[in-house]
């Protein structure tokens, strides 16, 4: 579980969110008699023009407002549908939001206990845990501000609803996710002493292979040397007139003349 990415994944549900209130409140300010809604736009629109002719971009402003009104009137239809995806996407910020957590304590349990190896600094990861925490904080006061008190009241609703619940569940989850830490992390020093057992197999039947290898060479070279320089003791590996040179010729099937 790397915090890095929770914490992606925690940014892009608050992101989510964010449209879903908007698209949640502006269904909910568009529906009901649009023929109201449309005429008091056309009020607005006269009042504030009174004076002078609207310019173009202006009247494009006034005509583009109109049917997104008319096209969110028209959308009534799927608040129900956008509520459940908030709230699906609120429990995945706070599903991230308390892995992070918990993340972050069982680091800095372990960091106390044990010695850091890893590539970057401890600064540099001291550094990147609060800038995250800071960073998820603000998204949950962000996120409050703007259903609580930006949205309708049911999202306010909701919002409560899901932290409380997700509250409880995050406290279960801490346990759960620093006992999957520590059998990971013990599962990791087992496997690293594999890993050290087999190297150090390795390397000792490496030399013994070599070691060989090398006697082998050697006797090779002196064999080659004793045919070029005394021919007359034959080419097998025991010299002609030893007691092993019989014993050789009787046990190989061709002579070594």
């Amino acid at each position: 579980m790397d915090p890095i990415t929770l914490f992606a994944l925690a940014n892009g549900a608050v992101k989510l969110v964010k449209e879903g209130c908007k698209l949640y409140k502006d269904i909910k300010g568009a529906a009901g008699d649009v023929k109201d809604i449309l005429k008091d736009l056309d009020d607005q629109f006269h009042n504030k023009f009174r004076d002078r002719a609207p310019t173009v971009a202006e009247k494009n402003q006034y005509i583009s407002e109109k049917n997104r009104i008319i096209e969110l009137n028209k959308r009534d239809g799927e608040t129900t549908n956008i509520y459940t995806e908030i709230g699906n996407h609120l429990g995945t910020y706070f599903d991230n939001y308390h892995k992070c957590f918990a993340i972050f304590e069982e680091e800095e349990r372990r960091g106390k206990n044990e010695v850091y190896t890893g590539d970057a600094s401890l600064g540099k990861r001291a550094l990147q845990r609060v800038l995250m925490k800071k960073q998820l904080e603000h998204m949950a006061t962000e996120l409050r501000e703007i259903m609580v008190y930006q949205s309708p009241p049911e999202l306010g609703a909701l919002w409560t609803e899901v932290s409380e619940m997700m509250q409880v569940m995050g406290k279960e989850q801490k346990v759960a996710i620093a006992n999957q830490m520590r059998r990971d992390a013990e599962r990791s020093k087992v496997l690293r002493r594999k890993r050290k057992q087999q190297l150090y197999k390795i390397t000792c039947w490496s030399l013994v292979t070599f070691f060989i290898a090398s006697i082998v060479l050697m006797f090779y070279m002196v064999i080659q040397y004793r045919i070029e320089r005394h021919p007359e003791l034959g080419n097998c590996i025991p010299p002609k007139g030893s007691y092993l040179y019989k014993k050789w010729t009787n046990l190989v099937w061709a002579t070594c003349e």
